[in-house]
């Protein structure tokens, strides 16, 4: 009997990955289909926008780290819904509980939330406080009316439904996909899923910045067709945090808060490009071909709810350009003797690896597609009406969205950092200094008298000339 491989697949999935009680016996179970990311360290998020609450768990979170609930918590304060007023109202605290994974460390006594991570599964949860189903099921999808069907007679009544899907939502999809969605607040495609994201992205900075003082950092850079002028080498989270859009470039950031307010009074939303950094990142992370950073990069910024696009480095502009006007040229760092590039339009990633240069990526998002204006949908059972939005919602993500680009990042980072550990770092290179190659990037340092640093290799003729036949 033969059994193709995709049904052996599926089988085993079905086998391995489901948790069921038939008969009084129970399988082992593993997080479902898209709801884990990571390889070494890995998170799965669960939980939904109207139910009891949302979270985490980490896996395989190196153990002695010094952490404390307040180290999480401010990077969900920047994340959480009602900071301002170009963002979505809804009341939460979003007060993270560490329910496992840490020790009391020699801090507990000045910190009653502080311990040491044990290299166990961390799991974190943010309850739920102001969900109002009511908004989704008596307004946003009960306001969905079909046009009256005889136009002679006035004031005929709208019959009502509360089963419209909201355009350019993940209502209709889930549904096609699922056979039945959470109505109330969307369920697992909310923003509020992202909670578990940004609580475990806090993890992945404190560990990065302890292994080589990495620092991430991301801001609005476009609203609309309004951009700004950063320097990505030289801007702080001050910067970002002086105002409610969290554009360092506060001239503007007044113009975009001006178009976003402008938009929201209309009862519409808005769109645009948070661009993030990533500083002190070492050389040599990620691998070739599949596993590429960039690649890493990517599907993690386009699984955040609303995001419709990525860039890394110059992106789409470098189409622009030539190869000799795009490529980033080599020099030796007379300071540190380090090979270092002197543009970075590759954004700190060649050949899918790290080249200690800052990382720099852009992510665009949607407008938010739920709207307070009428727009034409279809019900469940299709049927053409109209619906209008009345649930409480963000005019412009982009604000919010900085946390989690900046978490996704770090994710991406951490993991990335102990697969090189693991493959590359096991053993050390005992290579003499002379026959390792240059150390790279902006924290790199060689160790020594730089080497070549008076005796620049060029030909009589010039240049050096070097053949490579590429396919």
């Amino acid at each position: 009997m033969r059994i193709t491989t995709c049904a052996l697949l599926l089988a085993t999935t079905l086998v391995s990955n489901s948790e069921a009680a038939f008969g009084g016996s129970r399988l082992p179970m593993s997080m479902g289909t898209g709801n884990s990311f990571g390889r070494v360290f890995r998170i799965s998020t669960w939980g939904e926008s109207h139910g009891g609450g949302v979270g985490v768990t980490i896996d395989g979170c190196p153990p002695r780290i010094p952490l404390s609930r307040n180290e999480i918590q401010v990077d969900l304060d920047r994340r959480r819904p009602g900071q301002s007023r170009i963002t979505t109202p809804r009341n939460e605290a979003d007060s993270v509980e560490i329910l496992s994974g840490l020790t009391p460390g020699p801090n507990t006594a000045e910190d009653e939330d502080a311990g040491i991570t044990t290299g166990t599964p961390i799991a974190m949860l943010v309850r739920n406080k102001d969900q109002r189903s009511q908004d989704y099921l008596e307004n946003d999808m009960n306001v969905a009316t079909v046009p009256p069907t005889n136009h002679l007679i006035k004031h005929q009544p709208k019959k009502k439904i509360d089963v419209a899907y909201r355009p350019s939502h993940a209502d209709a999809t889930y549904d096609a996909k699922y056979g039945v969605r959470a109505v109330a607040g969307g369920g697992r495609s909310s923003a509020r899923e992202t909670i578990g994201r940004v609580a475990a992205g806090a993890v992945a900075k404190k560990i990065l910045h302890m292994y080589n003082g990495i620092e991430i950092l991301a801001y609005v850079s476009k609203v609309q067709d309004i951009g700004c002028d950063v320097n990505d080498d030289t801007f702080t989270l001050d910067d970002v945090d002086a105002n409610i859009v969290r554009c360092p470039d506060q001239e503007s950031a007044a113009k975009m808060l001006d178009r976003i307010d402008e938009i929201r009074k209309a009862g519409n939303s808005i769109g645009g490009v948070v661009t993030c950094v990533a500083r002190n990142v070492p050389a040599g992370l990620g691998s070739p071909v599949f596993d590429k950073l960039e690649a890493d990069l990517a599907k993690a910024c386009m699984s955040i709810p609303a995001a419709k696009g990525f860039e890394s480095g110059d992106g789409f502009a470098g189409t622009l350009l030539s190869g000799k006007d795009h490529n980033d040229e080599f020099y030796v760092d007379p300071e540190t003797g380090a090979t270092r590039t002197s543009t970075n339009r590759s954004g700190g990633i060649q050949g899918g690896i790290s080249n200690g240069e800052n990382v720099v990526i852009h992510v665009a998002f949607k407008p938010t597609s739920t709207i307070g204006q009428v727009q034409k949908t279809v019900t469940r059972d299709g049927r053409e009406v109209e619906l209008r939005g009345k649930g409480r919602h963000d005019p412009c993500v982009l604000p919010r969205a900085v946390p989690m680009v900046e978490a996704m990042m770090a994710l991406v980072l951490v993991d990335a950092l102990m697969m090189q550990q693991a493959q590359c770092e096991l053993f050390p290179n005992e290579a003499s200094s002379e026959e390792k190659p240059n150390p790279m990037g902006t924290t790199a340092r060689y160790e020594g008298e730089p080497r070549h640093m008076n005796d620049p290799v060029t030909s009589p003729s010039g240049p050096v000339s070097q053949r490579v036949d590429e396919e």
